[in-house]
């Protein structure tokens, strides 16, 4: 596997159900998800569009913690034209890293490592979603003091919106460290030669 290195620069929870979290110093990551946070789970109900299984389906929850890089919320508040920073605990992650310019697009399967020995498992790109598109309008303004479309976040986080995943061991993830991120690789055994 490819190794890349890359920081923490900030790190949150939310255990109600708005989209925003708060931000923390550290946050304990369970075999269940993050303690404190709504997202902590071993299943969730499947949602009404972008899940395989019929909406209440109780399903396993992919989406125990979720990630943005501070690059690609750079890129997004850019093309909104937003007149402060976007900040990733108004999109409701839970980590901000720094040092991944594509975060959004590692793939299923790559492994974050913390120096407490926490480690997170990627298994999907986060989408954008219009309820948070609705949520940034009501909070942001363009740089021309007009209001923000509801379809503006969908538009310019299409593909940056961060990752969501599962954690694989449990430990402290603290604000500031240093995260070891293997890229995952196909197996070279897996691979068909012609």
């Amino acid at each position: 596997m490819k190794q890349i290195s890359a920081k923490v620069v900030s790190v949150y929870v939310g255990s109600d159900g708005e989209f925003s979290k708060e931000e923390r110093e550290s946050i304990r990551v369970e075999m269940d998800g993050i303690v404190g946070d709504r997202h902590r789970s071993y299943s969730r109900s499947a949602w009404a569009s972008g899940d395989k299984q019929a909406e209440g389906t109780v399903r396993r929850n992919e989406r125990q913690w979720s990630a943005v890089s501070v690059e690609e919320l750079a890129e997004i508040e850019l093309e909104m034209d937003l007149d402060s920073p976007l900040s990733a605990a108004d999109l409701g992650a839970n980590l901000s890293l720094q040092g991944v310019p594509e975060l959004s697009r590692l793939p299923k399967g790559t492994i974050l490592t913390f120096p407490s020995g926490a480690e997170l498992i990627v298994e999907e790109f986060n989408p954008p979603c219009h309820g948070m598109g609705k949520k940034l309008a009501s909070i942001y303004n363009a740089k021309s003091g007009e209001p923000i479309p509801s379809t503006a976040f969908s538009k310019a986080a299409k593909l940056s919106r961060g990752l969501v995943g599962v954690v694989e061991v449990p430990g402290d993830i603290n604000s500031g460290d240093e995260v070891a991120i293997a890229i995952y690789e196909t197996p070279a055994w897996l691979i068909r030669s012609g």
